[in-house]
């Protein structure tokens, strides 16, 4: 219990105060401009992401038509466009953004590999950690319900890998904007505070999903956060995300019906 208490105590308290000590606390009416650049960009690119990388854009600008495609080669355009507009809100827009700014550099907002290979155990442990709620979880209706989003995963394993990557691609540019972006932006100005900043949008993002996984966000925002913050590196993010989702898919897809028998059931 005591080496439980001191991991957290090492891992949390230790990295919050850390990131507090280098905060901009100076007084004055000098506007920090960084706060205010990073939180308009989030609230436009959630919104740009919300409302334009659904399927229902991707219907007006696709329609399906069974001349010229499968249901399931449509659908996975679809997953394609929503992975690729994550990347242009994400990613592309943030970068822009970081570009324009004076005095800011991208390789300075987390991207770097060196702290997530030197705290890859973290990682490994988190993963385990979360392992048996995922296990849980895989047998729930809810759940059947909402995973795979790709409802075809299980109609090959070229399918699923197809998926597969689609999926990992989002992640890493979910995990860039969120602890990369928003967080390297605004910790000159909130310390540690810029990781519950950014864990609002963060739960917000996965409304449509079942209560117990957004409820779940909350707290993995504050972990990830932390652990970010504390490393200056995003990858250990990806490595849960990309692990915990193919665990997921992969347990839903088995309980899916066999290839050539239907999709797995619809959200």
């Amino acid at each position: 219990m005591q080496r439980i208490k001191r991991f957290f105590r090492r891992v949390l308290l230790d990295s919050w105060r850390e990131a507090d000590a280098q905060a901009d606390t100076a007084s004055g009416e000098q506007l920090d401009w960084r706060p205010v650049v990073i939180l308009i960009t989030a609230a436009v690119t959630l919104t740009l992401a919300r409302y334009f990388g659904g399927n229902a854009t991707f219907s007006a600008l696709v329609p399906f038509d069974k001349e010229l495609y499968t249901r399931d080669e449509w659908d996975l355009m679809a997953r394609a466009w929503w992975s690729g507009v994550r990347i242009i809100t994400y990613v592309v827009i943030p970068m822009i953004t970081i570009i324009l700014m004076p005095g800011e550099r991208i390789r300075d907002y987390y991207i770097s590999f060196r702290g997530f290979r030197r705290h890859l155990w973290i990682y490994i442990g988190l993963y385990l950690l979360v392992l048996p709620f995922v296990l849980f979880v895989a047998t729930q209706d809810q759940f059947l319900r909402t995973y795979p989003f790709y409802k075809y995963a299980n109609q090959s394993l070229g399918h699923f890998v197809r998926w597969q990557v689609l999926y990992a691609v989002q992640f890493m540019a979910l995990e860039f904007f969120f602890r990369g972006y928003m967080l390297q932006g605004l910790r000159h100005k909130f310390g540690y505070g810029a990781i519950f900043v950014m864990v609002v949008p963060y739960c917000m993002i996965h409304y449509p999903k079942p209560l117990p996984e957004t409820l779940g966000a909350i707290l993995a925002g504050i972990a990830l956060g932390t652990l970010a913050m504390r490393t200056r590196s995003i990858w250990g993010g990806v490595f849960i995300h990309v692990g915990v989702a193919l665990t997921m898919d992969w347990l839903a897809v088995a309980q899916c019906p066999p290839p050539g028998e239907g999709p797995c059931r619809s959200r």
